[in-house]
């Protein structure tokens, strides 16, 4: 990812913001044993949020865990989200040591290779236990181990219902080696029928040449492009008569407003996502969302934000008017817009004041398809 795009996506995204959600947050203190998270965790009362962060221990992390519990030492407190709606937990961290659990006392697998799961058989883990695996501990071990207590912190946002509090409450208390960013968090916090979406339409070959690698982001940049389009993809964005708009916020605001979408909006999106994703590659090619070097003389090999929701936005409002291609040439048109001083100036500059985004959905919807929004 070019350094230019790194600016343009933290200028557009690293806002701080707070707002009353956090004064209806409470939190609490429980004392649940190892015995009682796996069963929890295996009834499904408490769950990683879907697709939130992979199983990235190595055996030896897990080992050493494992091992800290049996010499009776302090781990970390985890955190849970409680969800009033479903009843269940979510876990903003500790993802790890649960399911380093789980694995090791309800499953016995180690899920590197399918192995048994015993302790690595090195000086790093006492002898009493190096190499074993959870049924060859002892009797007093295993009874440790299953009624140690970990302590964890339980949060619940009282009021609104829509658990908005939640998504400032995982950007500040999440605590895991690698800090989630926005578009994780939303994905904690936000499932429902939009977010399955999301990782379904972005499966989309033509999309995924589009966006410049076959492979599914890992930390979901390609799913926040997906909801960028969606969410601005309203008059009441573009139209607006606020100076400016905070994208994080909109974009969780949106998410949360779809999570329980009906069919029939879900079918339709996802219809629309890929027919606009179609139209554009048939089109324009992969270079669609490219934008030019500051000389104009060059393309940058590399998928530009305001470039991309400006030109998905502005097919989708010509697709909804009728627009047919009858031989145009549309990426000759697109490199005459990206040349214009205008257009340039409101993909790069102020990007989410009102009037740009504005700007750069009417200049492509006029120099592509001739017009007006």
């Amino acid at each position: 990812m070019s350094n230019e795009r790194i600016d343009l996506i933290a200028e557009e995204q690293n806002e701080e913001f707070s707002n009353d959600d956090l004064f209806n947050i409470t939190s609490w203190g429980a004392d649940p044993s190892v015995r009682e998270l796996i069963l929890q965790y295996k009834e499904g009362d408490i769950e990683k949020p879907e697709l939130q962060r992979k199983y990235v221990w190595k055996k030896k992390e897990a080992s050493r865990f494992i091992e800290s519990l049996l010499l009776g030492l302090p781990v970390p407190s985890i955190f849970l989200a409680n969800i009033e709606q479903s009843g269940k937990r979510l876990i903003i961290d500790g993802y790890q040591r649960i399911r380093t659990l789980y694995d090791f006392i309800e499953e016995g697998i180690w899920h590197g290779d399918n192995s048994e799961f015993k302790l690595v058989n090195t000086e790093l883990i006492n002898e009493r236990w190096r190499g074993k695996c959870f049924r060859e501990l002892s009797e007093t071990d295993k009874r440790r181990l299953k009624n140690y207590t970990i302590h964890a912190i339980v949060f619940e946002q009282k009021h609104p219902s829509d658990d908005s509090g939640l998504f400032q409450v995982f950007e500040r208390i999440n605590t895991s080696g690698t800090t989630l960013n926005n578009q994780e968090i939303r994905n904690c916090v936000y499932q429902g029928e939009l977010n399955t979406l999301l990782f379904k339409v972005n499966k989309n070959q033509q999309w995924r040449v589009l966006y410049g690698e076959q492979g599914e982001d890992s930390r979901m940049l390609d799913l926040e492009l997906i909801l960028r389009y969606y969410a601005l993809n309203s008059p009441e964005i573009y139209n607006s008569d606020k100076k400016k708009i905070s994208l994080k916020q909109e974009l969780n605001k949106y998410m949360q407003s779809k999570m329980n979408a009906s069919p029939d909006f879900i079918t339709e999106k996802e219809l629309e996502f890929n027919s606009v994703i179609d139209f554009i590659f048939t089109h324009m090619g992969e270079e669609a969302f490219f934008n030019l070097q500051n000389d104009l003389s060059k393309i940058r090999r590399r998928l530009y934000p305001t470039v991309f929701d400006s030109i998905m936005i502005a097919t989708s409002i010509a697709q909804r008017r009728g627009y047919i291609n009858r031989g145009e040439n549309l990426s000759d048109k697109r490199l005459e817009l990206l040349k214009n001083a205008t257009y340039r100036e409101s993909i790069s500059q102020g990007t989410m004041k009102t009037e740009s985004i504005r700007t750069r959905i009417s200049y492509a919807l006029h120099y592509l398809y001739g017009m007006e929004l």
